[in-house]
């Protein structure tokens, strides 16, 4: 029996044995997964290893943060300039890097206030390629009306749209939830010449429909391809399995993998193999997903670090929190180091139960093992500790976040300002509040609801109207338009 295999006799995830057996032999614990990695290492360069592993992840952070901070900086500097008319002949390479920035963070509103910025430039010239990236970036963000409007200033600048940018504009419609549109942009590209549809168009409608669980369009598109004679690919068919696996669709996402593996022209990866046992284990379909994670070395696939992440979830969320420890001793023997994502998973899970004491260890544990922690993992402190009642932490945590490089979002902001809410601490409340607007961080819905909720039940109705007023005029200023451009 090959040792890499979870099964009921050998490294068996099963509640009887895992635990007891996980391997053949006390000899197989040395055997690496993957026979390129060493079998032991001398326990002297083991620690001078992790000593400079530690000091260059410090070096790593450091210059990481210096790097977010001065792209935040160009990017401030030239939307400022972008509200001005007089600047027209600025630098290229400032202005394209930080647009370039802009768009990697999938800032949008900044993106398109820069590009205004651009075609003002006596240099510019209209490139198809960079009206890709922005509506690629407008799809993430769910920004279909602004996508829209850009399609038609790239007309305006005299660029005929290319397979790219029309593929950009499908995800942009469909990401935004206006699949009938995408429809009609794939039936545009297939009256021009030169921009048929192809596998990844197609692959992204796909996509879409699984991501607004209109799965009941997928056939005609994939009777479509078929009838276009074009083949499916790898990522064709991982985008149908995790998406039938989101929904709970089991059947339709094994017949898939069937039909995938019977075809014979592209095979199952790695993707494959995280989307299937992160499917039943999102579900709490333990025996299915053990099941699976074997099925899937048979193939000759072996599992990474997020495989192990997906495993060390869904024990979580059964309860199974000695399978789910086992795991990581399992990565340990294996030579898979965890990551900030390893971690947090295993302290929201503790904490999400108020296991303080274990949520407390392992978070010193990944501190001692040179891993910073970010705004996820303080999250999930504060909302442990809240439903515990531990207020007196919250300070401390507010320290250390303070003292640290952690790249504070409104999610963490939401998740602190709603602990204070519940302890009825109003003034702490209102203070990170105007905290929020000096880190750049926009309040969202739930920021203003969470206050409002709170002000009312201290019976603040005047404080929770006005509350209201702002969330409405923040509602406005967000809807921005591309009349810069």
């Amino acid at each position: 029996m090959n040792n890499q295999l979870l099964d009921s006799s050998t490294l068996c995830w099963s509640s009887s044995s895992f635990l007891t057996c996980p391997f053949h032999s006390n000899e197989s614990l040395t055997q690496p997964l993957n026979s390129s990695t060493p079998p032991s290492l001398p326990i002297k360069a083991a620690k001078k290893c992790s000593e400079v592993s530690s000091q260059g992840l410090q070096k790593q952070t450091k210059k990481d943060m210096s790097r977010i901070l001065r792209t935040e900086a160009a990017i401030k500097a030239i939307e400022r300039k972008s509200k001005s008319s007089k600047y027209n002949r600025l630098w290229p390479k400032a202005v394209l890097d930080a647009l370039d920035d802009a768009i990697r963070e999938n800032s949008w509103e900044s993106a398109i206030k820069i590009f205004a910025l651009l075609r003002k430039q006596h240099w510019y010239e209209p490139r198809c390629q960079t009206y890709t990236k922005l509506l690629v970036m407008l799809g993430k963000c769910r920004q279909p009306k602004q996508a829209s409007l850009l399609f038609e200033i790239m007309r305006s600048d005299g660029l005929q749209p290319t397979v790219d940018v029309y593929t950009a504009l499908v995800s942009a419609y469909g990401f935004g939830g206006q699949i009938d549109e995408a429809f009609r942009t794939v039936d545009d590209m297939k009256s021009v010449s030169d921009c048929k549809p192809d596998v990844y168009t197609y692959s992204i409608l796909i996509n879409c429909c699984c991501k607004l669980r209109r799965f009941d369009l997928i056939q005609n598109i994939l009777a479509e391809m078929s009838y276009l004679g074009i083949e499916y690919s790898t990522v064709t068919y991982n985008i149908l399995i995790d998406g039938y696996g989101k929904a709970k669709q089991f059947g339709l996402m094994e017949n898939t993998l069937t039909d995938m593996i019977e075809r014979g022209t592209c095979l199952p990866d790695i993707f494959t193999f995280n989307s299937f046992i992160g499917a039943y284990g999102k579900y709490g379909k333990i025996k299915e997903m053990e099941k699976w994670y074997n099925e899937f070395q048979l193939m000759g696939i072996n599992p990474d670090i997020k495989t192990f992440n997906v495993l060390i979830t869904s024990y979580g969320k059964a309860g199974m929190y000695e399978k789910m420890i086992s795991v990581l001793k399992f990565m340990s023997k294996r030579y898979y180091t965890p990551t900030v994502v390893t971690y947090n998973i295993v302290i929201e899970t503790y904490g999400r139960v108020g296991n303080i004491e274990e949520m407390e260890k392992y978070f010193l544990k990944m501190k001692h093992q040179g891993m910073k922690p970010n705004s996820v993992t303080y999250c999930s402190l504060v909302n442990a500790y809240s439903k515990a009642g531990i207020l007196k932490k919250f300070d401390s945590i507010m320290r250390q976040v303070e003292n640290s490089d952690v790249v504070l979002d409104t999610p963490f902001f939401n998740c602190i300002i709603s602990a204070y809410g519940q302890a009825g601490d109003i003034k702490k409340m209102g203070e990170l509040f105007l905290t929020m607007k000096e880190r750049y961080c926009r309040p969202d819905n739930f920021t203003f609801s969470t206050m409002i909720q709170v002000y009312k039940a201290q019976g603040m109705i005047e404080a929770a109207e006005d509350l209201e007023n702002k969330m409405i005029t923040s509602e406005k200023s967000s809807g921005l338009k591309l009349i810069g451009c």
